[in-house]
């Protein structure tokens, strides 16, 4: 067994590395410097931390966000391995203090924001302590081309500049494309590194897109199938996620919120109910989510549509870290698409001043490409796992078979004569001098007599009632059909208010065709009690599973970190299936390391062996 290897099973209880990791380790441990692009949950953080324990001085480890920070360094110390971070809310006093260790040598990694690297006083730290290997974990940030750029992440080349010697680089993601890889490269200024992208396919992960008539009762539907499980449910907005959060405690679902508009200490609360169990719903924006490890989210749902597939992929990224099955689930409306564009142009509208107006231009011009593209990846009927794998530039066969699309059947529909009939009554209003959006619309076609009808006599168009055989959910999706192909456009400034292109008034008067694809018949939804994705050594015993959970969220309230940092559920799986009764045979466990059995293996030793007396009594 190499040095790298011991360190791995010493500190973090794994007897080998995954795929990709051996090789990113070992070319950091030769001197050279390497960009590792790998889905979430893969475990970028273990290429650089195993390094870091072996080589001579201090790794420094650029990361965006505080909570990202202290999560890793809260596992790092739960580990045996001595870890701090810098950042803002520490006080002057601590700040002191992590800075003089720092010096003396105490800590191997240390965390610290983009933003704190100008500080003189790290400044000094840095150019007086032997730093071995500077890392910057969620490197697309320094990429325009990225979906989360970060203009503080720019100074780390100027940083690097101004060290005595220049230390190794190494720089990890989740998602980027080859651009955005090519463009990480440049801004760091990395020397001929070793550029490893594992895959982005994570097979444990099912895909699912649904375009239900009413999204509430829909993730209701979805969160009964999945009660007692944690899960994380995301919104475009600090309103939805207030709404989606108030319906879900009033029907007595443990959910608690998350956003930037809360006060920083609600929200620290909020995450640390979620985290350990408390409250084991998150309904939040984007604002939540990076550099969180909980690692039995068992799902994610997208109650809206995101801007991007690079977001999307990094936040349903989010469930299964442990191995085991999810679902990532998207809820789909035409309305997303408006009020993606919508946040997506009012950022622009707030970029840097320093961009040139070609630059805003173009950047602005990237992102609504992006958008399309998201949009594609919930219209489509071909395989979702295909379509992200090829957005990403990986091949993958035509079906994964493990899919909602790939569950579903469908079938071809000449929808020609329905598309006409909606065409002519958003015709036939503007007509009349009238616009309305799809739900009016679809009132009048299906011969509906509510108010706006009679109080606009829409009842008196000819197109009144000529899709009376119909749903108005029918409806509504045909017209959000026509929206994509470019048939019809909205206007958001006037409540999506319908207007025919020339493309639908051509439809329209008889000059081609449309035809959809719909689903036929859809097998059942996928139990959340799916064949395991990772095997196990031998059956787990769920009893003995359930009381080493009980045992866990014990010593985790006792420690104050959550469950997951004490060991995650795939570990407990693992332990639920061979039943150690010794140190030794703990140790086989997968991710047991020495500090782990160290603090807490007599707690779970005692309790298996309890358990072993009372299946024998």
């Amino acid at each position: 067994m190499g040095a790298a290897e011991q360190v791995l099973k010493q500190y973090f209880g794994y007897d080998s590395f995954r795929p990709g990791q051996g090789e990113l380790v070992a070319a950091i441990l030769s001197g050279r410097d390497a960009l590792g692009v790998m889905p979430t949950g893969a475990g970028k953080s273990i290429c650089y931390q195993v390094p870091a324990l072996l080589l001579p001085g201090l790794t420094l480890v650029i990361s965006p966000l505080i909570s990202l920070m202290k999560d890793q360094v809260g596992a790092l110390t739960e580990a045996g391995v001595p870890a701090a971070c810098i950042h803002s809310a520490l006080s002057p006093a601590e700040l002191d203090e992590t800075l003089y260790l720092a010096e003396s040598g105490r800590f191997k990694l240390l965390y610290v924001a983009p933003e704190r690297l100008t500080a003189p006083s790290f400044l000094e730290l840095a150019r007086r302590v032997p730093i071995s290997m500077l890392t910057v974990d969620e490197a697309h940030c320094i990429s325009q081309w990225g979906q989360d750029f970060r203009p503080s992440y720019l100074g780390i080349l100027d940083f690097l500049a101004v060290l005595p010697a220049r230390p190794l680089v190494s720089a990890f993601t989740a998602t980027a494309t080859a651009q955005v890889r090519d463009d990480i490269v440049r801004a760091l200024g990395l020397r001929e590194p070793l550029v490893k992208v594992t895959g982005f396919d994570r097979p444990n992960l099912y895909f699912s897109v649904e375009r239900p008539s009413g999204k509430p009762a829909a993730l209701a539907r979805l969160l009964a199938a999945r009660a007692g499980k944690s899960g994380i449910i995301y919104c475009a907005t600090r309103k939805t996620v207030e709404d989606v959060c108030e319906m879900l405690c009033a029907k007595g679902i443990a959910a608690t919120r998350y956003h930037a508009g809360l006060d920083p200490e609600e929200r620290r609360q909020n995450q640390d109910d979620f985290l350990y169990d408390a409250k084991p719903v998150m309904v939040a924006t984007n604002a939540f989510g990076m550099g969180i490890d909980k690692s039995n989210v068992s799902f994610v749902i997208h109650y809206n549509m995101p801007k991007n597939m690079e977001s999307y992929y990094q936040e349903a990224g989010r469930a299964g870290r442990d191995g085991e099955p999810a679902d990532c689930i998207l809820l789909y409306s035409g309305q997303d698409v408006h009020t993606a564009r919508f946040l997506i142009e009012r950022s622009h509208e707030t970029e840097d001043e320093t961009l040139s107006p070609e630059e805003r231009r173009v950047l602005l011009e990237r992102d609504m490409e992006r958008l399309r593209q998201m949009t594609f990846y919930a219209t489509t009927t071909e395989c979702l796992r295909r379509f992200i794998l090829r957005y990403f530039g990986e091949d993958a066969p035509l079906s994964c078979g493990h899919c909602g699309n790939c569950d579903t059947t469908f079938e071809e529909v000449d929808a020609t004569v329905d598309a006409r009939k909606i065409l002519s009554c958003v015709y036939r209003l503007a007509e009349r001098g009238l616009h309305f959006g799809k739900v009016i619309v679809s009132a009048v076609l299906t011969g509906s007599k509510s108010e706006k009808i009679e109080q606009f006599s829409l009842d008196t168009l000819s197109t009144y009632g000529i899709m009376a055989d119909r749903t108005a959910a029918r409806v509504r999706g045909l017209t959000d059909a026509l929206l994509e192909r470019g048939l019809l456009q909205s206007d958001p400034e006037r409540y999506n208010a319908l207007f025919l292109t020339p493309a639908g008034n051509a439809l329209m008067r008889g000059r081609g065709d449309f035809v959809l694809k719909l689903p036929r018949e859809k097998k059942p939804e996928p139990k959340t009690e799916r064949r395991r994705a990772v095997p196990l050594d031998a059956d787990v015993d769920e009893r003995l599973f359930e009381r080493l959970r009980r045992l866990r969220a014990g010593l985790s309230a006792k420690a104050h970190v959550p469950p997951y940092v004490i060991f995650s559920n795939a570990t407990l799986s693992d332990m639920a299936a061979r039943k150690p009764i010794t140190e030794f045979e703990l140790l086989s466990v997968r991710g047991v390391g020495e500090a782990k059995a160290n603090r807490y293996g007599e707690a779970f030793l005692e309790e298996i062996k309890d358990y072993l007396r009372d299946t024998v009594d």
